[in-house]
């Protein structure tokens, strides 16, 4: 250690402020309470919800809504499709050059990096609704399932033993360990965008602040939140096509709003398949993307639904 480095303060708070930047800065601290809210930590999660007010200030029109929209939805399939299908579960394969494509999109998120996603949804499907569950909504209730968990300092590290097969790749775990390099760029471009826009097209109606607040801040915490209802209410509300040793249930208003998720009994059941909706009524825009992307040959090998599944029904 230099002696610049060893004048810094290295204290917990720092370290939390470190981490806004550098994941991997932040240590376990000996004997913390792992399950409390580290408040410092969270400031640029709560940052996000409140420049959506900026709404308010900075006008609408049409380039900047289908703009959200647009981003809304090409992220939310990475999230679906590679965070959880294919990070979390292994049910396609890709290059590697697809891979870290979609994760770096998905990292565009703001949902932290695909190792610490998929790491921590393998924890949830082998603890699923049990003590050791890390967002079990009949546990500590709908606020914690939906986003208190992972604002703790057991949360906030990524555990490289659950996700050993993807963490060997340096461009994943560089990408995991600066998270916040992805949103920021993606925030930049809207901003430049949009200043573009208002200088050489002024009839669009928009500005550099006004691509920002609709196209990242409001885009990125609607997704958040459709995104995480999979947790929070995936468990509580909807039927159970499956008697799993979980409380996952199948909503198909979820499975709109999140492109497939909301089959989430389907999904407990049998998670080694790219397909979520089991049957054909049962809408599921994540695989339908899956199924271009293999006919345009980005990715193969997509895992169906076992016969001997669909034979287990109950309903």
């Amino acid at each position: 250690m230099s002696d610049t480095e060893a004048r810094i303060p290295n204290t917990p708070k720092i370290r939390s402020v470190r981490a806004w930047v550098d994941s991997g800065s932040r240590p376990l601290e000996p004997g913390a309470d792992e399950g409390r809210v580290d408040w410092v930590r969270a400031v640029p999660f709560l940052a996000m919800h409140a420049a959506c007010i900026g709404v308010l200030f900075v006008g609408v029109s049409p380039v900047a809504l289908w703009t959200a929209l647009a981003l809304y939805v090409v992220r939310m399939f990475a999230i679906t499709a590679f965070y959880h299908r294919y990070f979390a579960h292994r049910t396609f394969r890709a290059s590697r050059a697809v891979q870290f494509g979609f994760a770096l999109l998905g990292a565009s998120s703001a949902q932290r990096g695909p190792l610490w996603w998929a790491a921590h949804h393998r924890d949830h499907h082998r603890h699923a609704d049990t003590a050791l569950d890390p967002h079990s909504p009949g546990l500590r209730g709908f606020l914690w399932s939906h986003m208190g968990w992972f604002l703790t300092p057991k949360a906030f590290r990524t555990d490289f033993a659950r996700i050993g097969d993807f963490g060997r790749f340096p461009e994943l775990r560089w990408l995991d360990r600066y998270d916040v390099v992805a949103p920021a760029l993606l925030a930049l471009c809207l901003y430049v965008a949009g200043a573009l826009l208002h200088a050489f097209a002024p009839a669009s109606g928009t500005s550099g602040a006004q691509m920002l607040v609709w196209g990242f801040f409001v885009s990125t915490t609607v997704l958040f939140h459709a995104t995480v209802t999979i947790n929070s209410l995936a468990h509580r509300f909807g039927t159970r096509r499956y008697a799993t040793r979980d409380d996952s249930r199948n909503n198909a208003w979820l499975a709109l709003l999140t492109f497939g998720e909301g089959w989430h009994n389907n999904h407990h059941f049998f998670p080694g398949s790219a397909r979520q909706g089991f049957r054909w009524w049962e809408i599921d825009l994540t695989w339908y993307g899956l199924r271009l992307l293999a006919a345009l040959g980005l990715v193969h090998d997509l895992k169906p639904v076992p016969a001997w599944v669909l034979a287990r029904a109950e309903r």
